[in-house]
């Protein structure tokens, strides 16, 4: 199978430690990203779309995460949000959406830790105030997913918000160890103006709404939760880097000399590690392909998921990070110090995946959690 970032992983890869050292992604990168179809992956035909399964997005994120992590990190960000947008806004809002598939635009969700936005009525309009935290791809998007309090009102609302616009302001303050160039930065809403038509209720837990049947969705595929999606795609793009890894190791210490003039390469504790990590990444990939293909199962069959699939892809994901983890940690074992002295390329994906299994939405104990309670016949409570 062809992927269809095939064309661009050259570049990608190319540009991937300057974008480290520059903390951007290339103009050149971003703008053949935009040209590609794999923009409108996760977009219904409805909407313009190409409506690719969930399989599918995950190989493309593999390939492009194993060049430039950072490249992955957007662009996943966009794929995952748009699936949450699309289900969000609902068919009241498929004009809108099918504009921003056809026009090949970018989509961010900023609102992690420390976001605070409040909305007032303006006529026809709605006028936002305040800001948005942890906005991956932010400055490379055309449009925000923003969460607001209206005045007056105690249930938070949700709205598309262009970024061109005066009253929009984006801060580059994202200076993490991992991720250099994934742009993750602050969004200030100044009077930021969004049609009120295009305003909708934004639910905590809509993941339990998106599956009745009642509520009305514009494609089968936005009753799948997002965040087990997307943390599947993380699983895959995690695959991708420690991959790279392995190969880029195993290449380098073929030559290699240790310490009185043995080779590297013929070390038994070189065999047993690399050959564990390469079993590790293998079962990670196994782990998270086949709950993507549960998904994609389920989404032709025109049947929503239950609470038991949502955590069986947490789950999954999870798992996968925590092996490409320990795989992770077997090659820079492999690798050794004068390795890392030489390796500027392993150097910057060990601190790239560093921020993978600690994604709230991925991490470890969270997942765990919600999987102990629900093992119980406890409620899950999470609401992402």
């Amino acid at each position: 199978m062809t992927l269809a970032v095939t064309p661009l992983l050259e570049l990608i890869g190319a540009q991937a430690q300057q974008a480290d050292q520059t903390r951007s992604i290339s103009a050149a990168v971003i703008s053949g990203l935009k040209g590609n179809e794999i923009m409108g992956f996760t977009a219904a035909q409805e909407l313009g779309g190409t409506d690719q399964s969930a399989v599918r997005v995950g190989l493309e994120l593999e390939a492009v995460a194993a060049r430039c992590t950072s490249t992955a990190w957007v662009l996943w960000n966009h794929l995952a949000t748009f699936h949450l947008f699309a289900g969000m806004l609902g068919p009241q809002n498929q004009a809108q959406l099918r504009d921003v598939v056809i026009r090949n635009q970018w989509v961010c969700f900023p609102a992690g830790a420390s976001t605070g936005i409040r909305a007032e009525v303006d006529g026809d309009q709605v006028v936002l105030t305040g800001k948005a935290a942890f906005g991956s791809g932010a400055r490379y998007a055309e449009w925000a997913g923003a969460a607001f309090v209206m005045a007056g009102e105690d249930k938070p609302s949700f709205a598309l918000v262009s970024l061109d616009q005066s009253g929009v302001r984006i801060d580059a303050d994202w200076n993490a160890m991992s991720l250099r160039a994934s742009a993750t930065d602050t969004v200030y809403y100044e009077e930021a103006r969004v049609e009120a038509s295009r305003v909708v209720p934004f639910h905590f837990m809509y993941r339990r709404l998106f599956r009745n049947a009642d509520y009305q969705v514009i494609h089968a595929r936005y009753r799948e939760d997002w965040i087990g999606l997307s943390n599947a795609w993380l699983g895959m793009m995690a695959v991708g880097v420690v991959s790279a890894a392995l190969d880029e190791v195993a290449m380098g210490i073929k030559d290699r000399i240790a310490i009185a003039g043995v080779k590297i390469a013929e070390r038994p504790t070189v065999h047993v590690n690399l050959g564990h990590a390469k079993a590790k990444v293998q079962a990670a990939r196994d782990t998270v392909l086949a709950a993507c293909g549960e998904a994609d199962e389920r989404i032709a069959a025109d049947m929503a998921p239950d609470e038991d699939d949502y955590l069986r892809q947490l789950g999954a994901a999870t798992t996968a990070l925590i092996l490409c983890d320990d795989a992770l940690r077997l090659i820079q074992r492999v690798m050794g110090g004068n390795g890392l002295r030489e390796g500027v390329d392993f150097e910057r994906r060990l601190r790239d995946f560093q921020a993978m299994p600690l994604h709230i939405n991925a991490h470890q104990d969270r997942v765990s959690e919600q999987i102990g309670r629900h093992v119980l016949g406890l409620p899950t409570v999470n609401p992402f």
